[in-house]
């Protein structure tokens, strides 16, 4: 039986990363939620992670810094960055630097999806 992608979620909004969390088991997927980008950054269990969904703008490291610094470190790990916030400018370095999708909140559960299963398939 194949393994289900594990997908963590980044983000410093309690009550986000608990519906984040919820929605991806519920569509099939491993669940790991992270308050921080520094707290994905130091786990062990990062090897394993096949998807990363991270808040643009958290305390400390943004998810676009998170995503940097993942490419940079060799883990190339296919990124979705959600944002409350939405900006252009924010969202055009973010493509270039190889998220696969930006999605404004609120976003429905197909949009996500969409991105998950466009770079992990179906669980």
């Amino acid at each position: 039986m194949p393994r289900k992608a594990v997908i963590a979620i980044v983000d410093d909004d309690q009550s986000v990363r608990e519906a984040l969390t919820s929605l991806v088991r519920s569509l099939g997927y491993v669940a790991m939620a992270f308050d921080c980008a520094e707290d994905l950054l130091k786990s062990r269990r990062r090897r394993n992670v096949s998807c990363v969904i991270a808040d643009v703008q958290m305390p400390g490291m943004t998810g676009i810094e998170l995503h940097d610094r993942l490419v940079a470190s060799g883990e190339a790990i296919p990124t979705i960055l959600i944002t409350a916030f939405p900006d252009e400018r924010s969202r055009e370095r973010a493509l270039q630097a190889g998220v696969i999708c930006y999605l404004t909140k609120p976003f429905s559960e197909d949009d996500l999806l969409a991105c998950i299963r466009s770079n992990l398939g179906g669980p």
